[in-house]
């Protein structure tokens, strides 16, 4: 077991296969955004070294996150090798969902257990103005895909003002009357050069489920209030699935958090919105055994911060495609 300065068990590592992405959204990257060459970037059997080791000091929750990490080559071997890894527990992953028509079964298969599919809005040209480059229709088929498979579902949906926090926020609440799916709804927070427009477009978590309580009706608090992961859930009145409010800016859960990042460059992060890190690539490359590895580990998960510091106006300077969702 890992614990921090503040005995915070860490056992939950969400791992960034690659920056890239095949969408543009507003509130994550600019278009022209740019990525690290494949060199770079940590390399498959330097990812299962990793998780090899994690798994080894106690890191029983894993999650696969990107950019976009149905991009990444070899990516049902990754998964299928991951799984394998003695105490990896629980695997997962979040995606824009757009490959998974084609992926969802293969994915299920090598032992992924459940998937986060971004979605912020059910109006197609909408869709595509906040993505820049996505169709809906191919999340869509995605969603089903995945659901096909026997993968647990969830649905993230970043919310941001002026764009989809009125009536598209309403028509994927209403997704859960009839499917037994989990909508996540997820404060949109400030990070990488496009910070202002960030926090111009931050929306509570109460004016939200006024809004969609004010169409859908009311929704009772589940769990006694107690977080599923990072989020606070409701059901409407005869639903068959939930809602979730991941409101790490109004409402932050740092108290509770069990959770490290690793880059695609291999850079183990203590706190998505801190640049507080430790680069894991030198020991990789240079002769370094599993046991220097944990130790440099054990020493960096130590000094995790205690918040996130929105509050005094800190927030990281790469983006999330860079620091993995």
């Amino acid at each position: 077991m890992v614990v921090d300065r503040f005995n915070r068990e860490i056992n939950y590592l969400r791992i960034s296969l690659t920056d890239l992405c095949n969408l543009r959204c507003v509130y994550c990257m600019p278009e022209d955004m740019t990525f690290h060459p494949g060199e770079e970037i940590l390399q498959d059997d330097e990812i299962q070294r990793l998780v090899s080791v994690f798994a080894r000091m106690g890191f029983g929750k894993f999650r696969l996150t990107g950019g976009e990490p149905t991009l990444r080559e070899n990516i049902v071997e990754i998964v299928r090798r991951m799984a394998e890894t003695p105490g990896v527990r629980e695997l997962a992953m979040t995606t824009n969902g757009v490959t998974l028509k084609h992926l969802a079964r293969p994915l299920f298969e090598a032992g992924l257990q459940r998937i986060n599919i971004s979605i912020d809005t059910l109006d197609p040209e909408k869709y595509r103005r906040i993505t820049r480059w996505g169709n809906l229709d191919d999340v869509l088929s995605g969603i089903r895909a995945a659901e096909q498979s026997g993968m647990g579902v969830k649905l993230n949906s970043v919310v941001v003002r002026g764009h989809n926090d009125r009536k598209d926020a309403v028509d994927l609440a209403r997704l859960t009357l009839d499917n037994p799916w989990q909508v996540r709804y997820i404060e949109v927070m400030p990070m990488g050069r496009v910070t202002d427009f960030q926090k111009a477009g931050i929306v509570p978590e109460q004016e939200l489920r006024d809004t969609i309580s004010s169409k859908l009706g009311p929704m009772e608090l589940l769990n006694g209030g107690r977080l599923d992961g990072e989020a606070r859930v409701f059901r409407l009145k005869g639903a068959m699935g939930t809602l979730g409010f991941i409101s790490a800016v109004t409402k932050p859960f740092c108290a509770g958090c069990n959770r490290a990042r690793l880059t695609a460059d291999g850079r183990l992060l203590l706190c998505l919105l801190r640049d507080n890190e430790l680069n894991l690539m030198p020991y990789l490359r240079n002769g370094a055994t599993e046991d220097d590895l944990a130790e440099q580990i054990e020493e960096a998960i130590w000094f995790k911060p205690w918040g996130h510091g929105l509050s005094e106006n800190i927030h990281p300077s790469r983006a999330m495609s860079e620091i993995g969702g």
